[in-house]
This record gives structure tokens, sequence and C-alpha cells, in this order.
């Protein structure tokens, strides 16, 4: 087996990973972490289940599947992001790398989403400071890196992020930049920044891999027990209890609370579970923004030409279910192809080094950071 680091390390050449950090020096790249890249693989092949067969979720198999995903897939991408940004220092040269992987591909990907919605008749946010659809994942990944500094300083960070998260659920606080999931999930961000290579290590003791089974298992089926009485709200983060008519008790807060609870153990599971060892996959775990940013537009479009519809006259609700879950795979598959990064770099990896001030005061990085991105 593998041996497992749990440092970060540079994406491969030519590939988009912004939850990585580039090293502080000029050295080497370390060998790259099989256990959080198969994790990787594993969250975005959710990430497009979930995407894909939302439109399918008219039959109580179909919503368990859906719901059990999105009780913990973004949390869990939220706290490996911030396990792989614990070297932001708010530097010039990060500052740049921060806008060539979140700020811009953000800005290019709000604006071929919108061109899609156009197309399609879709209502559209106010403009680019609302997220569109997927893009809210960019937004707050740049706030969340950006405010790493500052956890680093200050005492009890995860205790402050717990209650910014508890205050994001209560409060009305509008929609630009998707500032009610960036306080939602900023906990998962923040435990990231916190893990030490022994939270890892007690991940693989026996003990915990049976519970996290069992864990994967018992929440699966509560999802379709209870399934019918829970609102998907719970699981999106995006709305405030206010916003949605909720009484902050007996209900609101102890459920926020729970789903809180609920998205660490799983994600801790999904963790202790994952193979560390190198496989098939392991490699596509750094291409994992390319299938994230891409994939909502296979999805609207097939949507748009009407796949969904068909799918469901021919194979019946069950059928379109199976069928759909079924093809977010190979979707998943070829959205990390060779060529099909190629076609699509310009987007998910642009060049702004023209709008990017140089000089020795930026700190330039190294030609084999810049080889990385």
């Amino acid at each position: 087996m593998a041996s497992i680091s749990t440092r970060p390390s540079e994406p491969d050449a030519g590939t988009a990973d912004p939850s990585r950090e580039p090293p502080s020096d000029p050295s080497p790249p370390k060998r790259r972490d099989a256990l959080l890249d198969n994790a990787k693989f594993l969250l975005i092949l959710l990430v497009v289940i979930g995407h894909v067969i939302e439109p399918t979720t008219d039959t109580r198999e179909a919503n368990t599947v859906y719901f059990w995903i999105y009780l913990f897939h973004m949390p869990a991408f939220a706290l490996i992001s911030g396990y792989l940004s614990r070297s932001f220092d708010g530097s010039p040269r990060r500052i740049d790398r921060l806008l060539t992987t979140v700020a811009a591909p953000y800005l290019i990907f709000w604006g071929i989403y919108a061109l899609q919605s156009l197309t399609a008749e879709r209502g559209l946010p106010d403009g680019p400071l609302d997220p569109l659809w997927l893009t809210w994942f960019l937004a707050a990944l740049f706030v969340w890196r950006l405010t790493v500094p500052l956890w680093k300083r200050i005492r009890w960070p995860f205790t402050v992020a717990i209650a910014i998260s508890l205050f994001g659920g209560l409060a009305v606080t509008g929609d630009a930049l998707g500032i009610s999931r960036i306080m939602s999930l900023l906990p998962f961000f923040v435990g990231g920044l916190l893990l030490e290579k022994r939270h890892f290590e007690l991940l693989k003791t026996t003990w915990v891999r049976v519970s996290s089974a069992a864990l994967m298992v018992v929440t699966f089926i509560l999802c379709y027990v209870y399934l019918e009485q829970v609102s998907r709200e719970w699981v999106y983060w995006r709305e405030s209890l206010a916003d949605r008519d909720v009484d902050i008790l007996p209900v609101g807060l102890p459920g926020r609370i729970l789903f809180l609870m609920l998205a660490f153990a799983l994600t801790a599971a999904l963790l202790s579970l994952t193979p560390r060892r190198t496989t098939w996959f392991t490699r596509l775990g750094a291409l994992t923004m390319y299938v994230f940013l891409l994939h909502g537009l296979v999805i609207r479009i097939a949507d748009q030409f009407g796949w969904y519809d068909y799918s469901n006259a021919v194979f019946g609700p069950h059928g379109s279910f199976v069928v759909n879950f079924l093809v977010s795979i190979p979707i998943t598959l070829v959205l990390c192809s060779p060529w099909v990064r190629r076609a699509s770099r310009w987007a998910v990896e642009p060049s702004v080094g023209g709008i990017i001030r140089q000089g020795t005061d930026t700190g330039s990085a190294p030609p084999r950071e810049r080889a990385a991105t």
C-alpha cells in the first residue's frame, strides 16, 4: 500500500485545482496525496450524479439518493479545500494565483452560464456578484481563502466559524456572492485548515472505518424513511431560516446544528472509507475543477433539448433515474479527458497575466509553479 502524505502538493502540469496552494519555495513538488485525490474524484462524481439526477427525483428512491448526496458532498469539498489552503498567506504570488484559478474562472463561467440561460429563457441574477448556479462555490472559495490569515491569528477559530454559520442561518443576508452559503459552510473550510496528519491517521483505524460504513448505511435509510418530511433547503445551505419562514425554536436552530453535525460525520466517514493507495482514478482527482465547471453545461443543454422529457417518456420515472445515474459516470470521465481539457483550458485555466501587475514587489512565481497551473 502506498504511503500517505497529508501535506498539500502542486497539481500536475496543465491541470486546474484551485483548492491547492503552491509551496512557498521553488523546491521540487512533493508527491500528490492519493487519499485526497481519491476523495476529490469521488466527491466530484457525487456532484455530477446529484445534478444529473435532480430532474428525475419524482420517485422516493431517486429522492433518497439525491438528498443523501447533498447531506455531505459540498461540505466535504469545503473541508478539503480548507486543508489544502493552509499555506495561503496573502502574499502577492498567492493572490495572483487566486485571481487566476478562482476569480477569473468565476467571471468567465458566470458569463457562459448566463448566455446559456438566455438561450433557454431561464431567469438571470441581477449581476455577476450574484452567483449563477454552481459558480457559487468559486465565490465561496475566493472569500474563504482570503480569510485564511485571519483564522490563523484568532483564538478558537472553529468556535467562531460555527457561530458565524449559525448566524448565517438566522439572518437575511441577500444574494451577493452567495453570502449565506459562504457563512453556512464556513466551519468546514476552517475545520480543514485545522486538520493535522494525526487526524487522517485516526480515520484509518478499523473501528472508525466500521463505524463510517455503518453511518453511511444508517443515514441513507433515514433519508428514505423521513425524506418526505424534510425540506431540501436544509442541505442546500442557501437560504436563512428567516427566508424560509422557519421558527428558530424548536425546529430552526436545532435543525441547523443537526445538519452541520451530520455533514461533518459523513465527511469524516467518506475520508475514512476512501482508498489511500494509488488507484485508476487517483490522477483524475487533480482535474475536479474541469468537471465541476463544465458538467453543468452538459446538463443544461441536455435539458434544453428535451433529454429529460424523452428519458422519462421512454424509460418511465424509475428507469429515467437509473439511466441518468449511470450516464453521470461517463460524463465525469469524459470531462477529465485530455481533449476536453485542451478545448476548455482557456476558460478553466485562463491566462490573466496581462492584467496582473508584474514587478519585484509582486513575488512572481518561479518557473516550476507557473508550469503547474
